[in-house]
Formats: C-alpha cells, structure tokens, sequence
C-alpha cells in the first residue's frame, strides 16, 4: 500500500481543553463589570488568556487563541487588550477579536487604555497612541533608548490628557497626549524604574525601582513624600489598599510580599513565599480587603485581611504544577479526576468537571511533622519528584490508596487522596536500610485492585511485595533477585493471581502472587522501557527499545500481537476501556491508535511537542495528555461517541498532519476540518431500506394502541360510558349572558343570536369523507399510497367510523369496499405495515362480513386476499419454524 502524504489530522480525537493551567509571568488584570456588580479577573496562559470572577475564582470565559504568546494584558471598562509580537489586539465579550492594531516595527511591550485610546510601547521605544474604535494611530512618540527607555507608564488620576512615562535610566517624563507636549521631566533616583502606581490620594504616585526603593512622589510639586527600602531585589508590583486602610503592598522577584504602613512610615507585616517565583501582579480590589496575586508559578491566590495585625490569610487559589507535569494517569472509574506529578515534586489531581474539585496533595517529605514545624526551612527535606505512581479507589477511604516511586530515591512513598496529603509509610526493603543513598532506587510500583498490596521495582532487579495498610514487608521474588537487570515494569492481574515482572535483562517473568514461585520466562529481543496491563482482557502491552511494542495475553502468556511504526523512544501507552485499542506517545511527537482485533494502525497524529504521559478516562469519553516543557493537561474528545467514525488501517509509513493544542487554535484547524471533509466522504453511512427480504414482514411504527384494540372498540366504549347523565351546571347570574350547552361558556348578544340561529350549513349534508374519496380515486388508478397514508393518520374511533361508513347504508358502495379490499391486498404485497394490515381486515369482516356475502364482487374479491393472506402467513411459519429449530438445537448444546 502506498504511503499516504501530507496525512490528515486525528481521526477518533479532537482537541478539548485544557487542565490545570492558570497564570504565567504576565500581570493580571481586574476590571469591575457595573451590569454584573462584580470584579473579574483575567490571566495569560500562553496564547490565551481566561476570566475569573472574583467572589469565587470560577472560571467564565477562555479567550479565542493567538498566533503567538501575549506579553502583556490590558483592560478597561469593555475590552481587554492582549499584545503578541507587533500586534495588538482588543477582545470582547473575554472572547473574541473585534480590533487589531498594526502599525509597530518591535515587540510590544507595554499596554495602557486611555479613555477613547489605548496606548501601547514597544522594545524600539516607540509610543503609539490607537483610536480604539477606528483602529487609527492617533499619535506617535519616539524616544531615544540611550537617554530615555520606558519602562513603566501610567495615567494620573485627574490629569486631563497626560500621561506619565518611567524609564530605564530612573528619570520620568509628563506628557500632555492631545498637545504631544513634554510638560515636566523629573530627574529621578539613579535607578531604573520598574513599577508607576496611582496613589488613592490626588498627585501622588508610587514609584517601584530596581535597587529595591518605593518611592511615594508627588507629581504636582515634584516632591517624594516617603521611601522605602525593601531587601529581596527589585520591585515588581505595587498596589495600595482603598477600604479605609492605609496599606501599599510591593511584590519582589522571590515571591515575597511586604506590607508597608504608610502613617506609621514602615514595614507593618511581610508574606514570604506567597508565590515561588516573582511576583508578576498585585492588585487590592477597590473597596475591599482583598489581595489578588499572580506568577509564573502557574498560580492565582487571593488573600484577605480579616485578622489581627494586618497579616493577610489565603482564601481561595487556583494552584498548578510550577513544573511540567511528568506522569498523569486517571483515578477511580468515573474518569472525573486526573492524578498528575510534576517535576516540581507535587502531586495534583486535576477535575475534568470543574476546577474546585481539583487539588493538591502537596509535596513528599522525609519528616512531614518536621518540615510543617520548620515552615518556610522545610523545603530542605523535600523529597525529589514523582516519576511513577499506582492509585486504587478500593480501600481509599480506609488507608491510603496512592504508591508513588520519587528520583533516584530508594524510597516509595503512600499518598492519602481523601486527606489529600503524603501518606504514613515510606516503603524500602529492610535488607537494604544501610545502602549508601543513590546506589540503588525504585524505578516501577503497581497496587493490586483489592486496594491491599502494594509491589515495588528496584534499580537492582529486586521486586518487593508490601502490605500498604500496615507496611509490612511481604516477601520479595526470587531467591536472590527477581531479574539481573534494572526493573522496567511491575504489573499486577486483577485477582491477584499472577505478577508480571520485566527488566533489563530482557525477560518477562510470570510469578505467582501469592507464593511468589516462578511460573514461566520468556525472552525479549530488545530491552524493555515499560509495561501496561489491562486487567480486564488480561493484555500485557511491553514497548521495546527498538520502538517496537509488543502485546502478550496473560493467560496463555504468549506473543499475540507486535506493532511496529514508531521512530523514537515510546514514553506511555494507554488502553481504551474496552481494550480494543492501545493508544502509544513517542518522543517522535505522534501518537498512535493500534486496534487490537485487526492488529492495524487505525489512528495517528503528530503534535508540535512531544507527549511525556498519556491516559485514556475509564469511561471512554476523553484521552489526557501531558508534554515536554508544558505545565497544561490536555484533553481530547472521543469523536467515536458522538459521530460515526470510518476506521480504515494506515499504512507504517504514513506521514501525519500536525494537529494544535487545545485551546492553541480559535477554531477547527485546517487539516482537522479536510479530515472531517475525508472521512464525511469514505463513510458508507447504511440506510435502512424499507423491506430487508422478499421472505420477511416488516411492522409499523405506529404504537399499540392505535391498532391493537380496534376488534374490541365497542366493548371499551360500553366500559367507559357514564353511569349518569351528565348534570346541566347551575345558571350563571342574570346578568351576564351564558350560551347553552353542558359548559359554561359566556358569551355576547351576538354570540347568543349566533346560537339561536336555525340556518344549516350544507356542507353538514356532505357525507363522503377524505378517506372514501381517496379509495374511489384509488380503485381507478391502482395507486393505494394515498388512502394508506390517511388511516394510518386516525385514531382507533377514527378507523372505525370510516371503515363503517364504507358500506352502502353507511353512505358507501360496493365500489368503495372492493376498492378496500384491494387496499389490505395491496399491503399484503409489499409485505409492509403488516400488523396494520390484520388489524385493518379484521375489524372490516366482523363489521361487514354479512353484507359481503351477499355481494359476488366482495365474494370473489375476498377469496382472491384470503388465498394471498394464507401464503403469507405459510411463508411466516417456515421463517419461525427455521428459527425455533435453531434456537432448540443451540440450547440442547449448552446443556
């Protein structure tokens, strides 16, 4: 088969959203919506940025994505302002572009709304002022970078038309815009100027510099009310309380916070560690005691200060990894949470449903009790990051539930997911307490289904079993070692059966659990990387270091499939939950669909990173990914659940599209969309036809109750008839007028005459219904469609009165009856609406049997359709004769 280039993006999976990803080194902004009454809160996360509402930190919108990364935020009233590259672009509704400005030759730096205008500077040291609904340049300002380069620019409440530039060189500059007029230069404090911040009081600013100096400056009389020094480094944020308190809060490049007392003149309280890298933004709400923080530490905290003392408490956060995640698999079968370890040593688990049910189980420590007693110190016993981790929900709420294996450490460590912390035991071999650190440690761990036991790999080729309540030490397999190899990967069956063990050795053991007596090994060509087991089909998937992958049934234990395509190391596999499909990441940046049936490729995509850890949800519905140098989750929709998928093998040496990010593309990528066009095209989508078989009957699919009691009709209507009369209901008062009948109706003068009058209508004389008109039509052009199509539309009185009037006394003919028979005959010939065509006949004989057998037409033509019915009805008792015999002989087998 020739290779297909220039390949189509991902069959089965399309790009949802993303977890977990919450702020980066960008400022967040805050704007106040009146219609609302309420603050929200936007961040930057690489080409998107998302909205917050500030009471509860939920999120409200995610922006369409840009081309490139944005590099600062900016909004007012309306818009929000986002600049990527030379552009700048204006958003609505937190969501879409609406204006785009163009006209810078660098960068864009700095972003600042103005009124009617928006202001913008770039690395050139250029200032652009933009009409922001024309989209037209209204000024531009050119400064020389030697002499004068922005930093930090703001507008001065009250300054009508003025803006206020910091610089580099420490110096600021008062410009009137509508004149582009230089009204003041201030000579500075020989050190760059890294933050400009409105005071609540009129003139006075908040000057933030490099040498770690706040300077309160009034810009009126150009003169500096108050200094301060702060010790970490340069400022990065300021912003000042506006409920009562005078309080000015300053960010620094460590992730501290210092509160500064500006009647006292000093430092009234410090926030160390707030964040773990600088402090990108600050913002007290207007009129509340709330601090909003943000970083590159990939986290949004808000703190109140409610207590004693002025210190601020956290009260409510979104926190990711500050670190890429490394190792992502889903916990529990709802497929509602995802556990993920970072290499910054945290364990998170992510909520697929809402970001509230997400949380973080915190970092490993040597001494939990010690480090929470040395507080800000204990990050010295730390654990290294998670690498590999096992998770049950059987036992979760009894002991813990979580086995992770930490970086060339020895020691294995149990998490708690309902407490959400590390758990009571560190599991290491007691044979090996006194080994020199570092010369061996665990590299794969697997906890049995029944939530009991826990099996652990070493680095040495040891293999060790444990008891996660107690931590008890259970044995390990082998008498020595279980392989002379490194352990590659431990797997467990889902009733605790058999062990599976791989190493570098190149073999794959198969223990018994329990005695842990060898039972079979089996050679592998290649050193293996890791392993995969799906307990329900009993599918043991090995990726090989030839990236190959290879597939053993543990029952048999034999090889039963082998998948070749890949051309870089494999770095995860994943099942679907049914185990039809193995789902492979490589660090050739695809990932690949094998189906297990067919043992074909049947799916493949390239992405732009490669995938470090993937995980299929038990419940089938969204396939997580994690990436290299990427702190996101990334989910991918099923498309197989919701719309019919053609699924054809592709070729080894198919060369797949690229396919973006969620949430890295504002719409269906090109390729994604000619996939769609593709597979629209090669789908046979199977239409039903409305006879399967000469031999067979097909049914209506008109209910039961419109034809089933049409033979007993009458004796219904004899059983639903009242017992009495209905009573004529009490008059109305004199003097509203009433119109005669069983209810009560109010009506005019008019209305009364209306009543009263003895005019009839002859269109009350008429008697041939629709119905007989169409089967007198019928019977002359042979075409029954017509009159079928009526009665299938009426009720069962309906059905009956029609097929009453049909004789002459009801105002029919004979004419019109034959015409009937040849209906019911007509479907009996097409083999269609059967039961219908019964239901029909039957009431039409017990209704009109003794007229028919006075009539030769209606003789004759009714023994031409009881002939008919009977051969009919003989082919029906093959068919369930065949079928009966079959049925019989099958359970005569079983027994």
């Amino acid at each position: 088969m020739a290779a297909e280039k220039g390949g189509r993006g991902s069959v089965l999976f399309s790009g949802y959203r993303s977890l977990g990803l919450y702020s980066n080194h960008v400022p967040h902004v805050v704007r106040y919506h009146k219609r609302h009454k309420e603050f929200y809160l936007s961040t930057a996360v690489g080409k998107s940025f998302l909205t917050y509402n500030v009471n509860k930190l939920g999120q409200v919108a995610v922006s369409n994505a840009l081309p490139e990364d944005i590099n600062c935020l900016a909004a007012d009233r309306m818009l929000v302002f986002a600049a990527h590259g030379k552009l700048l672009k204006a958003f609505a509704r937190n969501k879409e572009v609406v204006h785009t400005y163009s006209g810078h030759e660098a960068e864009i730096l700095l972003v600042l709304p103005f009124g009617d205008h928006v202001i913008s500077v770039d690395s050139s040291n250029t200032v652009i002022i933009w009409d922001v609904q024309s989209e037209e340049e209204y000024l531009q300002l050119n400064f020389d970078k030697v002499n004068f380069g922005i930093s930090a620019l703001m507008h001065p409440s009250t300054y009508l038309n003025k803006i206020l530039l910091g610089s580099q060189q420490g110096t600021m500059q008062l410009w009137n815009v509508k004149s582009n007029k230089l009204l003041h230069t201030f000579k500075g404090w020989e050190s760059g100027i890294t933050v400009l911040q409105q005071a609540p009081a009129v003139d006075v600013v908040a000057v933030g510099l490099t040498s770690g100096k706040i300077v309160i400056h009034n810009i009126k009389f150009d003169e500096t009310l108050m200094t301060f020094q702060q010790d970490w480094g340069p400022i990065t944020a300021i912003s000042f309380r506006t409920d009562g308190h005078p309080i000015m809060a300053a960010g620094s490049p460590i992730g501290h916070i210092g509160l500064w007392d500006l009647e006292e003149k000093k430092l009234m309280n410090q926030m160390r560690d707030a964040h773990s890298t600088a402090i990108a933004g600050l913002t007290f709400v207007h009129g509340e005691p709330l601090l909003i923080t943000n970083a590159a530490d990939n986290a949004i905290r808000v703190w109140i200060f409610d207590g004693p003392g002025g210190q601020g408490r956290l009260l409510r956060f979104r926190l990711g990894h500050s670190a890429p995640p490394t190792f992502i698999r889903h916990h529990g079968q709802d497929g509602k949470q995802i556990l993920s370890a970072g290499q910054d040593g945290t364990l998170h688990s992510f909520s697929t449903i809402h970001d509230r049910y997400s949380k973080s189980l915190g970092y490993g420590s040597t001494d939990k009790a010690k480090s929470k007693k040395m507080g800000l110190l204990g990050a010295s016993l730390r654990l290294p990051p998670v690498t590999a981790f096992a998770s049950e929900t059987a036992r979760q709420n009894d002991w813990d539930g979580i086995i992770a294996c930490h970086q060339n450490s020895l020691r294995c460590t149990t998490w708690n997911y309902i407490r959400s912390t590390m758990g009571a035991h560190k599991l290491k071999p007691p044979e090996l307490k006194n080994i020199k650190p570092n010369e061996v440690h665990a590299t794969a761990v697997e906890i049995t289904s029944c939530g009991n036991f826990v099996v652990i790999g070493l680095s040495n080729g040891n293999v060790d079993l444990y008891n996660i309540q107690s931590g008890i030490h259970r044995g390990h397999y082998g008498k020595e070692r279980a392989h002379d190899g490194s352990i590659r990967g431990v797997a467990v069956d889902g009733l605790n059966q058999i062990t599976i063990t791989v190493g570098g050795d190149r073999m794959i053991k198969f223990w018994k659990f329990k005695s842990k007596e060898l039972i079979q090994t089996s050679d592998l060509n290649f050193s293996p990387t890791a392993i995969l087991l799906h307990r329900e089909s009993g599918m043991l998937a090995v990726a090989l270091d030839d990236f190959s992958i290879h597939v053993f049934d543990t029952e048999t234990r034999k090889l039963v499939r082998r998948f070749v395509g890949h051309n870089a190391k494999i770095n995860d596999m994943t099942y679907s939950p049914d185990g039809r499909w193995l789902m492979t990441a490589s660090m050739d940046c695809t990932i690949k669909v094998w189906d297990f049936p067919s043992g074909c490729l049947i799916d493949c995509f390239l992405l732009d990173s490669a995938v470090v850890s993937l995980t299929m949800s038990p419940t089938g519905d969204f396939l997580a990914t994690a990436h290299v140098d990427d702190l996101g989750i990334y989910l991918w929709s099923n498309k197989s659940l919701f719309t019919l998928i053609s699924l054809r093998p592709i070729p080894l040496d198919y060369e797949p599209a690229v396919v973006m990010l969620p949430g890295a593309s504002d719409e269906i990528e090109e390729t994604e969309a000619e996939v769609q066009e593709d597979s629209s095209e090669d789908m046979m989508e199977y239409e039903s036809p409305e006879q399967l078989g000469e031999e067979l009957v097909t049914l209506s699919l008109l209910s039961e109750s419109r034809w089933k009691n049409l033979l007993n009709l009458d004796v219904i209507k004899r059983r639903n008839k009242p017992k009495e009369p209905p009573k004529v209901p009490k008059s109305a008062p004199f003097f509203i007028p009433t119109l005669p009948g069983l209810v009560p109706r109010f009506g005019s003068e008019a209305q009364e005459g209306e009543t009263d009058s003895k005019i009839v209508s002859l269109g009350v004389l008429q008697q041939k219904s629709a119905f007989h008109i169409q089967l007198e039509e019928a019977l002359a052009h042979q075409n029954y469609d017509i009159p079928l199509k009526s009665i299938k539309e009426m009720g069962p009185s309906s059905v009956d009165t029609e097929i009453r009037s049909l004789a002459p006394e009801g105002g029919g003919s004979v004419e019109v009856m034959q015409s009937f028979f040849k209906m019911i005959g007509r479907m009996l010939d097409t083999k269609r609406d059967f039961e219908l065509s019964q239901a029909y006949l039957s009431l039409f004989l017990k209704i009109h049997l003794r007229f028919i057998s006075s009539e030769p037409k209606l003789l004759e033509e009714m023994s031409t359709l009881s002939s008919h019915l009977e051969d009919v009805w003989q082919q029906l008792q093959i068919q369930f004769n065949q079928s009966l015999c079959v049925l019989t002989y099958m359970k005569s087998a079983l027994l």
